[in-house]
């Protein structure tokens, strides 16, 4: 039996000891994956610099304060993530545009379609405001109403008051009750006299009938309402005339817009409204403006635009951001753009702003020089180089700046050369004009229409002989004349040629022109577009100049209409930079065919 007993002691010692080898032989490669990725975090982390915007030799591992100057550190931008090629652009991770706090917004104004963009904010109707009041001196009892917010209905009992001046005028009453007969001007002064304390005819009987006085009366709601401000508290004195309770009814709401000086004509009394506010996503609301303030505010240089609309829900409350679109008589009129004064990198009247990207896999803004008017308050008027519907940068602009030129990038300190030249208004307004003969050629090939596309070119030569050279001098009058020769060689041998293959062969050196003359003096107009078709001549592509974003290639014409991209847009009044060296501009939509 000992024996036996032994047997099976070295039978399960020897089955521990082969389940602790089995365990070894096939635990280690946990670990090591383990390790292998807390190591690859923590060389993540390691990897991740912090500088300071202002003092760029400072790189430290982990966020803080700048030891020179006390500044946030941002994160240092290592390079870009996605392929976005233009030279302008600065992405950023979405981790970075947290930590500097980057906050956007859509710029306002007109467009195309007669709709005027406003904000404001949603305010309670001035007329449905009450105010609750003592009618007689007291000290306060009791108070049902014990918060602000709390929803009352008219005839509630709010609060209850005690009054000695009161008992006093009721045992007046009883007292001038007695000899009524004897005195009937008493008598009825007793009862005018708590009459005027708001009791009323009723009460003043029932007192009269019972022959006792009452010691505390009742403060009820005259209203309906949500109960905005509570002024007492338990063990009050209040006097007559003393607010007790302010109550508003939110049944009904006010929609108060800005409306700048140069939007003023643009509305009237009766437009449309729509509206959609941030705590109510998906909803869009509609009314109709009801009001016009007379007065500007001084400081804004703005007027209030109101609205009235009904919010039997209670959806919309007090204080609520309104983003709100007014359908105007005035269509495709422009309106004046206002940007508030925290978007701005000022360097005089040319100043930069970011302009985030549409449609980019990552936070992406675009840094513009735009052309700034009169300030007016917090805002600064746009004269060029913003469209309405752009969204902005207008909180954390400096540091997106900064990371810009710590990337290696451009940036307010480090722009590049403007191609661009200052010419007078007449000079851009004849090349306008020029620009436009240009267009009818373009659309006649694109039409596959070769006799038009001849008459369009004479017609162009017709035109370029009425630009007054004299209007430009120096540097600008000799660059006038390259250009105009250029435009002066292609148009005449187009207008030269009955075949319209030979024709677009000729119009590839007179968009450039164009495409030279637009980049270099500017045009009228408020939108133009660089467009390019890369299976032009063998795949050698080639460059034109349109008046629309839609694709139409005169390269092809009817045979392939939409192959091509725009490259570039040009708003009046926005310079156009030397970008030359530098990545090329990223094209703003995919190739078609």
């Amino acid at each position: 039996m000992e024996t036996k007993t032994r047997k099976l002691y070295l039978f399960g010692g020897l089955l521990f000891i082969l389940g602790i080898t089995i365990g070894w032989l096939i635990s280690p490669s946990a670990p090591e994956t383990t390790d292998a990725e807390h190591n690859h975090g923590v060389e993540a982390l390691a990897n991740q610099i912090w500088t300071c915007s202002m003092h760029p030799q400072i790189k430290l591992n982990e966020p803080g304060d700048c030891p020179i100057c006390g500044m946030d550190l941002i994160p240092m931008t290592t390079g870009k993530s996605s392929g976005n090629t233009n030279p302008l652009a600065h992405e950023m991770s979405p981790e970075a545009v947290a930590m500097a706090n980057v906050q956007t917004s859509i710029v306002g104004g007109m467009n195309s379609d007669g709709e005027l963009r406003l904000t404001g904010k949603i305010q309670a109707d001035e007329r449905q405001n009450a105010s609750v009041t003592a009618k007689f001196p007291g000290r306060i009892e009791k108070l049902n109403v014990s918060f602000t917010g709390e929803k009352v209905r008219a005839g509630q009992l709010l609060a209850t008051i005690y009054s000695p001046e009161l008992v006093t005028a009721q045992k007046e009453l009883l007292e001038a009750a007695k000899t009524r007969s004897v005195f009937p001007e008493l008598y009825q002064a007793a009862r005018e006299k708590l009459r005027l304390w708001k009791l009323s005819d009723a009460q003043i009987s029932s007192i009269e009938t019972s022959g006792t006085t009452k010691t505390e009366f009742d403060v009820l709601a005259e209203r309906s309402g949500i109960v905005t401000q509570r002024n007492i508290s338990v063990g009050d004195y209040v006097s007559t005339g003393t607010v007790l309770f302010s109550i508003v009814d939110l049944d009904k709401i006010w929609v108060m817009l800005d409306a700048y000086e140069s939007d003023l004509p643009l509305v009237a009394i009766g437009n449309p409204i729509s509206f959609e506010v941030a705590g109510i996503p998906g909803q869009t609301f509609t009314a109709k403006v009801t009001y016009i303030d007379p007065i500007l505010n001084p400081n804004t240089r703005a007027a209030s635009l109101r609205a009235e609309i009904a919010n039997p829900g209670g959806k919309l409350l007090p204080e609520m951001f309104v983003n709100a679109k007014i359908k105007t008589n005035a269509k495709g009129q422009k309106s004046g753009i206002a940007i508030p004064r925290t978007a701005l990198l000022w360097s005089g009247k040319r100043s930069i702003v970011y302009v985030k990207v549409p449609n980019s896999e990552y936070p992406t803004f675009e840094m513009r020089e735009i052309t700034i008017g009169s300030k007016m308050g917090d805002m600064y008027a746009v004269e060029a180089g913003l469209e309405v519907g752009e969204e902005i940068v207008t909180n954390g602009v400096f540091a997106i700046d900064a990371a810009s030129q710590l990337a290696g990038g451009y940036s307010m300190m480090n722009r590049p050369v403007k191609k661009t030249v200052e010419v007078s208004p007449a000079f851009q307004s004849q090349l306008t004009q020029l620009t436009e003969e240009y267009f009818k050629v373009k659309n006649s090939l694109v039409n596959d229409d070769a006799s038009a596309t001849q008459k369009a070119a004479a017609s162009v030569q017709s035109s370029l002989s009425k630009v007054d050279m004299n209007l430009v001098k120096g540097a600008a009058h000799d660059r006038w004349m390259s250009i105009m020769s250029e435009v002066s060689k292609a148009s005449g041998m187009i207008s030269k040629e009955t075949d319209i293959e030979k024709q677009r062969s000729h119009f590839a050196p007179l968009s450039q022109a164009f495409l030279d003359l637009t980049e270099t003096f500017g045009l009228t107009k408020d939108k133009v577009y660089k467009e390019f078709c890369p299976m032009a001549f063998d795949n050698k592509g080639a460059y034109w100049l349109s008046e629309s974003s839609d694709i139409r290639n005169p390269y092809y014409g009817q045979s392939m209409l939409t192959c091509g991209e725009v490259k570039a847009t040009y708003l009046k009044g926005q310079p156009v930079m030397d970008l030359a060296g530098t990545k090329p501009v990223a094209s703003s939509g995919e190739h078609n065919h």
